[in-house]
């Protein structure tokens, strides 16, 4: 019986003989499952394939793909080296974006990371600012949230993160608030709340505290965030407080372009994080009831590290600590 090779030598070969043409190879079969259509979406012919599947398979001494009547499906060890193929395929990508910014005489490239909320709140307005203050840097903005910023912090495949302080400090990485943020009630332009005086004024701080204005709000039908999310315990929170569940509308969503339509096509109340509704409401297409005393939350902020940033990623966190700050 023949003794399968040692990771080190794995990682070896690799070095040696590997090609991130193979990492292509492998990552298209999985996805189309097919050698023809493999071949045809990056340019190959299908015997090269074939024989590319082949070599890389040599070359791990384990079998990728089985093969069935309508093409290939990945083998467990195959459905293994995806994530790592992908991320491979990732950084590739950065590199080649890093190089082609520096080819063309710019000052570089940042990757940036945002939650939603940072790019509603902060990134909409302080990204095109920033392209016009600095056209020689490109900006890689993603987006993800909490525990996916910090995998890609430990993983090294971004530059600076906007978003809010989180639980555990990443080492190495310091934490600056840019904008405060609390909860705020939002609705379309027209809804028969903001008939009422009480809370349609145009301060929050001049309207009702939200304890006398939950027997209104609790007689409209409200669009909800799934569970887990922090505007959804607030709520939840709210209701049991008060005693009272407003009718929920049978549609629950994270999903921005769905949660906007519905808002201005639907009489529907939500209590969304007031960064996250910010562009909704600064072009009128929402509505923030006027209620007191709306709960503060982790304020947006930058994430970056404590030294050894580039001279791209500098630039985009100065401007960002300059434009914004944490009052405003």
């Amino acid at each position: 019986m023949t003794t399968p090779p040692l990771a080190t030598t794995l990682l070896n070969r690799l070095l040696a003989r590997g090609k991130f043409r193979h990492v292509q190879v492998l990552l298209q079969l999985a996805e189309l499952g097919s050698v023809q259509r493999t071949a045809d979406a990056i340019g190959m012919t299908q015997s090269a394939v074939t024989q590319t599947l082949a070599y890389l398979e040599r070359l791990l001494d384990v079998r990728l793909f089985e093969r069935h009547a309508r093409g290939v499906r990945p083998t467990p060890a195959c459905t293994d080296l995806l994530p790592v193929a992908r991320q491979l395929m990732l950084g590739m990508a950065d590199v080649a974006g890093a190089v082609d910014a520096r080819r063309r005489q710019g000052l570089g490239f940042v990757r940036v990371l945002a939650s939603v909320s940072a790019i509603h709140g902060v990134l909409v307005d302080a990204l095109p600012a920033f392209a016009q203050a600095q056209p020689a840097i490109r900006v890689q903005l993603a987006e993800a949230e909490g525990e996916d910023q910090l995998l890609a912090i430990a993983r090294a495949e971004v530059d600076l993160v906007v978003c809010r302080r989180p639980g555990a400090m990443p080492q190495g990485w310091e934490f600056h608030a840019l904008r405060e943020d609390r909860f705020a009630v939002v609705c379309r332009a027209d809804h028969p709340l903001l008939a009422d005086a009480a809370v349609s004024g145009a301060s929050p701080a001049a309207g009702l505290p939200a304890d006398q204005a939950w027997a209104a709000l609790a007689a409209h039908p409200w669009l909800l965030l799934p569970a887990g999310v922090a505007a959804r315990g607030h709520f939840d929170a709210l209701c049991e407080r008060f005693g009272r569940t407003p009718p929920i509308y049978p549609v629950s969503t994270r999903s921005l372009p769905l949660m906007g339509w519905l808002l201005r096509h639907q009489p529907l109340l939500a209590l969304l994080p007031l960064n996250l509704a910010r562009p909704w409401l600064a072009t009128g297409e929402l509505r923030e009831l006027a209620l007191r005393d709306m709960a503060a939350i982790e304020p947006i902020g930058l994430l970056q590290p404590q030294s050894g940033m580039g001279e791209a990623a500098l630039a985009l966190s100065d401007f960002l600590r300059g434009r914004i700050g944490a009052g405003d």
